[in-house]
C-alpha cells in the first residue's frame, strides 16, 4: 500500500506568531496562535504596505515574527517591524529546509509560522540598527579604499603604456618625489635629465642615470588627459574617505572606552579596530562561544579532511592531456 501523507504536528511554544515569505515585490504573511484564526495576507514591499503589516500584527497581539534571510529584501521589513517591539528572527534558509514536513510548504509563510510557534527555528545574529548603520559606513569606506588603490594601479598602467617606468625607480608613486615628477611631466617637461635632477633633493635607491632612463618615454596628450582624469578621481575618493572618517568617529564616541582598550593590543590600529567593532559590536554575550564569534567574523578555518587525508581542491582546466 502506498504511504499516505500525514500532516506533521509540533508542540506549540509561541502563543502568537507570524511567518513571512519575503520577495522583492511582495511579502506573504501568515499568522497563527491562541485565540486568533490562522490567516494569510499578501503585502507589497512598499513602506506604506509594510506599515500596514506592522499595524495588523500589533492588532492581533503577535509577539514573534520569523522570515528567511532572503538577499537584502528582509532588511526594510526588519527596519519597519523592529520599532513594533516584536521578537524578530531572521533565519538561515537551510534551517527551514532541513526540518521534515510538507514539501510544498517548506518555502511558504505558513510553514515558517508553524516552525516558529514550535520553537524549531534558530535566528541568526542581527545587530541593532545603530551598529548596522555603522557597519554600512565602515564597509563603504573599505570599498572606497579599494577603489583608490585601483585608480593608482590604473595610473601605473597608463605610465607603462607611455613607457615611463616610474614604478621601477620609485618605491611609492604616491610619494612626494614621484608626485613632483608626474606634475612636471603633465606640465610638458620631457627632458629626462631635468626630470632626474628634480630627484636630487631626495634619498632614493635608484641613481640619477637610472631615473633618467626610466622617465624617457613617449608621453602623449592622451596620456596627459588620462592621468589628469585619474588624479581628479583619486582626490575625490580621498575627500570622501576623509568625510567618512569623521562620521565614523562621531558614531563611535559612545564606545570610546572599548576603543581605547583594544588599541592596547599590539598590531591593532584605530582603523582596524573601528571595522572590527562595526562588525561584531561590543556585547559579546550574543555569541555563546568563542567559536561562534570567530565564525561570525569569518576567521574560522575550514577542515577539508576525511579519514586522515586532506582533500586538495584542483582547479578545473579547459583541456586535459590524456594519459598515454
Amino acid at each position: 500500500m502506498a504511504k499516505q501523507n500525514q500532516a506533521v504536528t509540533f508542540e506549540e511554544v509561541v502563543e502568537r506568531g507570524c511567518g513571512l515569505d519575503v520577495h522583492k515585490k511582495e511579502i506573504v504573511a501568515t499568522v497563527s496562535g491562541t485565540g486568533i484564526e490562522s490567516e494569510t495576507r499578501t503585502f507589497h514591499s512598499t513602506t506604506r504596505s509594510l506599515t500596514e503589516l506592522k499595524e495588523w500584527l500589533l492588532a492581533l497581539g503577535v509577539t514573534h515574527v520569523a522570515m528567511e534571510s532572503t538577499g537584502v529584501y528582509w532588511k526594510p521589513v526588519m527596519n519597519i517591524l523592529e520599532p513594533g517591539g516584536f521578537t524578530i528572527m531572521v533565519v538561515n534558509a537551510r534551517h527551514i529546509k532541513y526540518v521534515p514536513g510538507h514539501k510544498t510548504d517548506k518555502k511558504d509563510s505558513a510553514w515558517i509560522c508553524k516552525l516558529l510557534r514550535a520553537g524549531l527555528l534558530k535566528g541568526s545574529f542581527v545587530p541593532g540598527r545603530e551598529q548596522r548603520d555603522l557597519r554600512d559606513l565602515t564597509r563603504y569606506r573599505r570599498k572606497l579604499v579599494q577603489q583608490q588603490a585601483s585608480e593608482h594601479n590604473r595610473m601605473i598602467r597608463i605610465f607603462e603604456d607611455a613607457n615611463l617606468k616610474l614604478s621601477s625607480v620609485f618605491s611609492n608613486i604616491r610619494g612626494k618625489t614621484c608626485t613632483a615628477v608626474i606634475d612636471a611631466v603633465i606640465s610638458g617637461e620631457t627632458d629626462p635629465v631635468k626630470l632626474a635632477e628634480m630627484c636630487t633633493h631626495w634619498r632614493l635607491k635608484s641613481t640619477q642615470e637610472e631615473i633618467s632612463l626610466a622617465v624617457e618615454g613617449c608621453f602623449t596628450e592622451h596620456h596627459k588627459f588620462m592621468i589628469r582624469a585619474i588624479r581628479t578621481s583619486i582626490k575625490s575618493i580621498e575627500s570622501e574617505i576623509e568625510h567618512l572618517d569623521k562620521e565614523i568617529e562621531r558614531r563611535m564616541q559612545p564606545i570610546d572606552d572599548e576603543m581605547k582598550q583594544l588599541c592596547e593590543i599590539p598590531g591593532m590600529d584605530t582603523k582596524a579596530i573601528r571595522e572590527l567593532l562595526a562588525e561584531i559590536g561590543v556585547d559579546m554575550e550574543v555569541f555563546p562561544t568563542a567559536e561562534h564569534l570567530t565564525s561570525w567574523a569569518g576567521l574560522a578555518p575550514g577542515n577539508n579532511e576525511s579519514a586522515g587525508k586532506k582533500k586538495v581542491h584542483t582547479p578545473t582546466t579547459a583541456t586535459r592531456r590524456r594519459k598515454p
